[in-house]
């Protein structure tokens, strides 16, 4: 069974309209393309969604975690609203000691997170997502993107802080808010794991034009099927 967690009861009805309707910290069995899934909405944020994976991993049906959503993207030239972005990397900018640009140096605390897969883990978790798809029997079409992913507990709300978070990122990532959680806590029990979400807005700016959430939910739901053919 795998073990598919999105952030809000939106995005899992964006997901999959047919399935059972989940609440926050509820879960629900599924079937969708041949393969038994559980279904989890964790609530927003690297909290809730640390509590629902502690939870949920535990149990020994799970084989492997498929992270879905929605998130912003900081290029909307290099990953355009509603694309379908697979994470390479999750990054957590605010853990460590925040510097004077509001970034946080993960060393300069000195104490790592602590390890996964025989390695430290202090503020970044690399990802396979090709290769993790596949152990897990999925199968990602070419034209997806692969990029960098950041997870906030506070989303760019300025241009300026979109463009240090991009920079934290390499260039053009993608910006979330829960999903090094997951990929931490699916890298420390040994579990496969593909993080895809679509982009439903440019970060940094609250301009209407530069947001469509509408489009990105039916984006994920054409992801979803994608995934999980009929």
């Amino acid at each position: 069974m795998l073990l598919v967690m999105t952030a809000t009861a939106n995005e899992m009805k964006g997901a999959f309209p047919s399935a059972p309707t989940v609440a926050q910290g509820g879960v629900a069995e599924y079937a969708a393309g041949g393969r038994k899934l559980l279904l989890a909405v964790s609530g927003v944020g690297l909290v809730n969604t640390a509590l629902c994976a502690g939870r949920l991993l535990a149990r020994p049906e799970v084989e492997g975690v498929v992270n879905l959503g929605i998130a912003g993207a900081y290029d909307l030239d290099a990953t355009p609203m509603g694309a379908a972005c697979c994470a390479t990397e999750e990054i957590w900018p605010e853990y460590g000691l925040i510097g004077e640009d509001g970034l946080a140096d993960p060393k300069g605390i000195g104490f790592p997170l602590g390890r996964a897969g025989g390695e430290l883990v202090w503020n970044r978790v690399a990802l396979t997502p090709d290769r993790d798809a596949a152990a897990m029997g999925l199968r990602l079409p070419g034209d997806w993107k692969r990029v960098p992913s950041v997870s906030v507990s506070g989303v760019a709300g300025t241009p300026q802080r979109a463009a240090l978070l991009k920079a934290a990122c390499g260039g053009n990532g993608t910006e979330n808010m829960e999903g090094f959680a997951l990929a931490y806590a699916a890298a420390g029990g040994g579990l496969p794991f593909l993080e895809v979400r679509t982009v439903s807005n440019l970060a940094g700016s609250r301009e209407p034009g530069d947001w469509d959430l509408k489009g990105a939910l039916r984006a994920l739901e054409t992801a979803a099927a994608a995934l999980f053919p009929a």
